[in-house]
């Protein structure tokens, strides 16, 4: 079954092209965003790889680490980021986890249990569920789940924005309505009763509907 928010992410041992890794002890105390792709040298995820490498920094500066998941031998994926380094100007600064056998990929709902094959005879057609993002939280918790098809390049940008919000919330207790960016106004959260909204914002907020509590972000 596919991980559901709030879920445990499952631990698990991997090779990857910075090594060896025990997922939650890498982890650490971060947040944590893990992309999975169907199969190395395929089209949309070579630009997403090298995106992301370019706009690492901006998780960094979030407390954020990044690892991806292909469903290839980790040797794959060091001959692709060649060619990712050439195609979009910058190889991954972020290890890649090698799922040969399909280990993560089934531990995380991408690929049914019963799911069975070499991945060097693997299609990305077979895999093409392997298109998800998860941000994990230091609490070793699902935050974000979202899939993604083959032909639809990811909007990282979207997963920062996400991100911001998530680690928002998790601070204050507010929420972030649509489109919501860093700087703009947030909704006090339905758990917050009136009374304690008066001490929290002594200086009010706009309630257009009482459901509605509307206020400056929190600093």
């Amino acid at each position: 079954m596919p991980l559901q928010i709030g879920e445990a992410a499952p631990d698990f041992e991997a090779d990857t092209t910075e090594g060896r890794i025990k997922f939650h002890d890498w982890i650490g105390d971060s947040y944590v965003v893990l992309f999975s792709h169907p199969k190395d040298f395929t089209p949309v995820c070579t630009t997403e790889l090298g995106y992301l490498a370019k706009v690492k920094a901006e998780f960094d500066k979030r407390g954020t680490k990044v690892i991806g998941l292909s469903v290839d031998k980790v040797d794959n994926h060091a001959a692709w980021a060649k060619d990712i380094e050439e195609t979009q100007g910058a190889a991954p600064n972020y290890p890649v986890i090698g799922d040969a056998d399909l280990n993560v990929s089934k531990l995380y709902g991408m690929l049914p249990a019963a799911a069975s094959g070499d991945s060097a005879t693997r299609t990305p057609a077979d895999n093409l569920t392997v298109r998800n993002v998860f941000i994990i939280g230091p609490d070793k918790k699902i935050k974000l789940v979202i899939a993604y098809p083959m032909t639809t390049g990811r909007n990282f940008d979207e997963v920062i924005r996400v991100l911001d919000s998530i680690q928002l919330t998790a601070k204050h207790r507010v929420a972030t309505p649509v489109n919501w960016k860093q700087g703009d106004d947030v909704i006090i959260a339905g758990s917050v009763s009136d009374d304690e909204a008066k001490t929290i914002y002594p200086e009010g907020w706009k309630a257009p509907k009482p459901y509605l509590r509307i206020v400056p972000q929190p600093k």
